[in-house]
């Protein structure tokens, strides 16, 4: 989880009444359940699998074996198998 500095973000009023409850310390903001955010989303990491399995996907289609893929990634070789026959 990523600090923000409360200044930075909100408007004074708000940083002023917030100090009236808390100062100098950590407070957690729970998201809005109507509108929940994804796996993945927040932290970029869905788009780093998303770019992987394609890049997987590319070597795949350039030669490149399962095993040697599977080696490479860090993966097994029924995962490589499921990223590859996904579509």
């Amino acid at each position: 989880m990523k600090y923000i500095n409360a200044k930075n973000l909100l408007p004074d009023g708000l940083v002023r009444e917030l100090q009236n409850y808390i100062q100098g310390g950590y407070i957690y903001v729970p998201t809005d359940q109507a509108r929940p955010k994804s796996w993945g989303e927040v932290s970029g990491y869905r788009e780093e699998l998303i770019r992987r399995n394609r890049q997987i996907t590319e070597e795949y289609r350039n030669g490149a074996s399962m095993d040697e893929l599977a080696e490479k990634f860090c993966l097994s070789v029924y995962a490589i198998r499921k990223i590859i026959y996904q579509k």
